[in-house]
């Protein structure tokens, strides 16, 4: 399942803490892989790549990846309650069948930002989903917003002046959320209320150098409550702790993972999504391996993520 490999980026890397080393779990080139989310009811891990418009699912029991190619960037894929996907579009949040590549969509609800698109998505434990916005072209712009879906015309605008919206994920008392926003180079924390879905006491969490090589994208929590945070640029996963520590990275083949989710039959397996987009055709021969799915065993357990219930 591996491939034998150095990191190409070893820039950041902290040796005074413990590394895990990746491995290749499905050979992809992906444009950008992002979102992977693990269904236990089919033990298959489903992902997207944004820029090809697909919606991707990876059988670690065959090692094959299928995908179905839809006519919309897709940018995040979440597990539904009913069987199907939830999918944030460009504009859209939407509803597919993978099995049928049937389509649903649930409305535009940023008509005024024709600049902006979807960006990463996650489920909290009531099974709403936020969804953030980022420009498309200006990746730096702060036009950005954070919403709450709860279904079809049940939107609300939780947070403006965004700068590209990315990973979500809750501690596991459910008392704080962490938001990332990768051009402020930051994974912020906030006071959650589980029952509402409210957020307030917005904080930083984790604060990179903005004139360093990498940025933060997605995210997960495991269940000791400590963030695994994917640093685009750095080839790294660098799990924290509460207090926002640096505790463990997972070194990664290529310069930029850009996601993670825990999956397996007991969540202790670490499946992370990578992307090629910016890289040049040089960067490309040093990175064979970019736009591929990989995995590794973390040495901690994961927790299952919730299904929308909208």
């Amino acid at each position: 399942m591996s491939d034998n490999f150095s990191s190409p980026a070893s820039g950041g890397k902290n040796n005074n803490i413990k590394q895990i080393k990746a491995e290749l779990a499905w050979r992809d080139d992906s444009i950008v892989g992002e979102s992977p989310i693990w269904c236990s009811d089919i033990g298959m891990l489903y992902w997207v790549d944004i820029r090809r418009n697909r919606v991707q699912r990876f059988d670690p029991r065959t090692g094959k990846n299928i995908f179905k190619t839809l006519d919309d960037i897709v940018t995040a894929v979440n597990l539904c309650d009913h069987g199907n996907l939830v999918l944030t579009l460009k504009k859209e949040f939407a509803f597919m069948n993978f099995e049928t590549g049937a389509i649903t969509r649930a409305g535009n609800h940023e008509p005024d930002q024709i600049g902006n698109r979807f960006n990463d998505a996650k489920c909290d434990r009531a099974g709403r989903l936020w969804a953030g916005t980022m420009g498309d072209a200006n990746w730096m712009s702060p036009t950005g917003s954070l919403y709450r879906f709860m279904g079809a015309g049940q939107v609300k605008r939780e947070r403006g002046e965004v700068i590209c919206s990315n990973g979500t994920g809750w501690s596991p008392d459910n008392q704080t959320m962490y938001h990332t926003e990768s051009f402020r180079w930051a994974v912020f924390a906030y006071d959650f209320d589980n029952a509402t879905g409210e957020i307030s006491n917005r904080r930083p969490f984790i604060q990179l150098d903005p004139k360093g090589k990498e940025f933060p994208d997605g995210l997960t929590v495991d269940t000791d409550g400590f963030i695994w945070s994917a640093h685009v640029g750095g080839g790294r996963i660098v799990r924290y702790d509460p207090q926002g520590k640096a505790e463990r990275e997972v070194i990664l083949p290529v310069s930029r993972g850009t996601s993670c989710a825990f999956g397996g039959a007991d969540f202790k397996t670490l499946y992370i999504s990578s992307a090629r987009e910016t890289l040049s055709l040089a960067d490309i021969e040093r990175e064979p391996l970019a736009g591929s799915l990989f995995v590794c065993d973390p040495d901690v357990q994961g927790i299952a993520e919730t299904a929308f219930v909208g």
